[in-house]
Formats: C-alpha cells, structure tokens, sequence
C-alpha cells in the first residue's frame, strides 16, 4: 500500500479540528503520518491537535502555501495529502488514493467537494464547484485540459506523489490565494491529474457568513479574473479569512 502523508494547514481552527482528526484517526488502512503545521493560532486549536495524537509544527509565516510546503518538507511518505482543517473524508480514502495513483499515467487528484453546514448542505455551490473542475481549465487552458488538466482546490482534498510536487517547486508561496489552482498548472506537466468520483465534507462557514448568492459571484469573479491572469495581490481583497 502507498505511504500517505496527510497535511493540514491550520490558524484558530479549535471549532473543527478536533473532529477533523478523529476522522482521519479511522482510516483503513491508516495513514502513513498526520502533520498539522500551525500558523499561530490564539485558540485552543495547537492543544487540540496535540491532544489528538498527530504531529503539530510552527510555520514559519502565515501562509497557507508556506504552511503545506514546510508540512510537505517533513513528510516522509510517497504520496502528500493536503486537507484543509474544516475537511471530512472517506474511510478508505488512503486505498482509493493508493488506486487512483497505481495508473502511472496519473500524477494526483482530488475529490468532490460537499459544502455543508449545521442546518443545510449546499447542493446548488456544490454542483458549480464540481462542474468548474472540468470547465474552467477548458475555457481557459484548453492544451493542458487535454493533457489531463483538471482545476482542484484545497476544499478538494488534493493529493499528489511527492517527487513530481518537489519537481514543480511545491506551492508557490507568493501567492495569497489561489495557491491550488497554481500547482495544478504546474503538476500536469508531470503527468495526469484525476477528479476521484468519491466525497469529501467541508465547512460552509464562508457560505453562511457571505450567503449564496454573494459566495457564488465572488467565487465566479475571483476565478474568472485569475484565469484571464490578474494579480492573486488583487484578488484576496475579495477573499477575506473567515472563521
């Protein structure tokens, strides 16, 4: 069975990462080590972690990309896996990882993103951010779309092998958002990136503060704007953090 690294990035993540982790604690087969790296957190979400048994280190800065690369960096496993700390996944989300990378044609992947909340799950948001995987590379990279091409983001769960991640520079950690989108650019010129036919579960907390309508034009000008090429600087006044 491939080696699995898990690597969540965290900041003032006490409300959810308790129950993140007691997720990943029942996967079979398990995963390979579990890196929390921390980004100063003010709540309780470093003793958490702790308390939960995994590893938990200080980046460097606050950065979300900075975050997975210094994860990545201690990670001894084959294959890294990026979740966010709000993401719930599948049981045997190690073996179909370890299935979906034995193609060799394939370099990662991600999984279909569920946003849901206390009271409601967000089909509608759901549906576009499924459908925007496939889309979006094809309006606006229509090449590497048919080189296998496939735009994931964090919520997604993506996972790759480690050397072509390392080959390709790892995240690229100028950019304040849109860090995932990136690295899919880069990763398929390794090899194929796969859309897993499997769920995975994360907040809607952004949804709920922002509500739907406004959630779903920002993420629609945000990406539009990102595929034309405008500065990632100017786009993360539109994407503030919310907790």
């Amino acid at each position: 069975m491939t080696t699995v690294s898990i690597i969540i990035p965290a900041l003032n993540e006490a409300q959810c990462i308790a129950r993140t982790l007691r997720c990943l604690q029942q996967l079979q087969p398990p995963a390979w080590e579990i890196v929390v790296v921390d980004g100063g957190s003010q709540d309780d979400t470093i003793a958490l972690a702790e308390a939960a048994g995994v590893r938990v280190i200080t980046a460097t800065q606050i950065s979300r990309a900075v975050q997975m690369n210094q994860g990545a960096s201690i990670a001894t496993g084959e294959v890294i896996w990026f979740l966010h700390a709000d993401t719930l996944v599948p049981d045997d989300g190690v073996a179909i990882i370890s299935q979906v990378l034995a193609d060799p044609r394939v370099v990662g992947g991600g999984f279909v993103s569920l946003m849901a909340g206390d009271v409601t799950t967000r089909w509608g948001i759901s549906l576009h951010n499924y459908l925007k995987t496939y889309y979006a590379p094809l309006l606006f990279r229509p090449l590497l779309f048919g080189r296998g091409l496939r735009l994931l983001f964090g919520d997604q769960a993506i996972f790759c092998w480690r050397s072509p991640f390392e080959q390709c520079g790892g995240f690229n950690a100028a950019l304040p958002i849109m860090e995932d989108g990136d690295l899919c650019l880069r990763l398929v010129r390794h090899g194929r990136l796969r859309l897993v036919n499997r769920v995975v579960q994360s907040s809607d907390r952004r949804v709920a503060k922002w509500g739907a309508l406004k959630a779903t034009a920002i993420y629609l000008y945000v990406g539009i704007l990102w595929g034309v090429g405008v500065s990632t600087t100017y786009l993360k006044r539109f994407y503030a953090d919310i907790r």
